[in-house]
């Protein structure tokens, strides 16, 4: 590295709000990408930074007391303030206001998360839970040991898991949900029917069309005044970009919330980019703007700001950060892998019989694999995710042939 390069970063202290997967993958790759200036760290949790998937699975069955990253912070030379709240952002002062003082930066990184969104008139009520952090987790964990009848809120991703890892603890389960269908808001009708009669098959129960009107003592009351008996209430109806601290920062954010970064991740005003799921940014693979709420994006976008940070203070090209977002839940005994983004696909293809134990659903848009939903077939996913990324057209025949391999599909 040269002194210009040496001198260019070391005037440059960049700072990164959430201490969650985006933050401290961005403090790593900084590190990875050269970078030599100062980098801090700020968390809201008192807690050494930690992963979130084994919260919903190890961590709440008490198979692993904690899920921290295996990272030496130290060696790294990144500062840790943990347990420190950010209440405010001035990019014109370059300055974040937290209850312990200002703290200056001259690159500032939002990977704020997301918090989960709560039940109406359920807030401080006893015997309800959120599970989003560690301290979530620690509190549902003497609940499920107990095996009281847990009743969850919500037939999304998050709600399913916990479904699950709730009735392998012995706990009796209903699962409510206020859409006619499970994933209602993820997945079409079509393909999300097959995965109802998951829960059944796996001893827990399912109330489909199930409104919530309140949660009293050993209960929750339906809207249509039907009564669930209740030991616990776990709500799990999704989760809204945390960036309540940005209101009068002057960053721009969406209707979503968001803050809208561009396809560089920088927010709208200088010195300030953003990355996971606090950020959407604007996909041209997709020809809209994605906000994904996911472990892979808040993996794979901190690689993209760092080579930013590091192209902005040495005057190079910045990175297009334009992936092709993946996750996957483990649910009802079966792993479910998606990758891609569906809602511009003008065909649909089923791969395999939806009433077995593994099968896919393909999308296309004008002939080209654009998402695919797997189910027990990872090797379907692992190939699908490369004919994404290359845009590859597919044989319609070929592809829902389930005993071909979804690359010699490819036209």
């Amino acid at each position: 590295m040269s002194e210009q390069q040496q001198t260019a970063q070391g005037v440059r202290r960049v700072v990164v709000v959430g201490a969650g997967m985006a933050g401290v993958q961005t403090a790593v790759a900084l590190r990875e990408a050269g970078f030599t200036g100062p980098v801090t760290l700020i968390g809201a949790e008192p807690h050494q930074p930690y992963d979130r998937p084994p919260l919903s699975k190890a961590v709440l069955l008490g198979t692993a007391e904690g899920s921290a990253f295996d990272i030496d912070f130290e060696a790294l030379d990144v500062e840790l303030l943990l347990g420190v709240e950010v209440t405010g952002v001035r990019p014109a002062a370059h300055e974040l206001d937290t209850a312990d003082g200002p703290v200056p930066y001259d690159v500032l990184v939002l990977a704020t998360g997301a918090v989960p969104i709560t039940l109406p008139g359920t807030e401080g009520v006893p015997g309800v839970h959120l599970l989003r952090t560690l301290d979530d987790a620690a509190r549902l964990r003497p609940v499920l040991a107990e095996q009281h009848r847990i009743v969850v809120v919500g037939a999304g991703w998050i709600g399913a898991e916990f479904a699950t890892a709730a009735h392998e603890a012995g706990c009796e389960v209903t699962v409510l949900e206020a859409a006619e269908r499970p994933l209602a808001g993820a997945l079409p009708a079509e393909v999300a029917a097959p995965m109802a009669e998951w829960y059944a098959g796996y001893g827990v129960e399912l109330l489909t069309g199930a409104r919530v009107a309140a949660v009293e003592p050993g209960s929750v009351v339906l809207s249509d005044k039907h009564r669930i008996p209740a030991g616990a209430v776990v709500v799990g109806i999704g989760a809204r970009p945390a960036t309540g601290v940005l209101a009068d920062s002057g960053i721009a954010l969406g209707p979503d919330g968001a803050v809208e970064a561009d396809r560089f991740l920088r927010t709208s005003v200088p010195d300030v980019y953003a990355v996971g799921d606090c950020a959407s940014f604007p996909s041209g693979r997709y020809g809209e703007r994605l906000l994904v709420h996911h472990w892979d994006n808040a993996l794979q976008g901190p690689r993209t700001v760092a080579a930013n940070v590091m192209a902005d203070a040495l005057g190079g090209e910045p990175e297009v950060y334009d992936p092709v977002p993946y996750f996957w839940s483990e649910q009802f005994g079966r792993l479910v892998q998606y990758a891609g983004h569906h809602a511009a696909a003008d065909t649909l293809l089923w791969r395999g019989d939806p009433v077995q134990d593994t099968w896919s659903v393909l999308w296309l848009r004008d002939g080209a694999l654009v998402a695919l939903l797997a189910v027990g077939r990872a090797r379907d996913l692992a190939q699908g995710r490369k004919l994404i990324q290359s845009g590859a057209r597919l044989d319609p025949e070929r592809a829902a042939d389930p005993s071909v391999p979804l690359k010699a599909a490819a036209g």
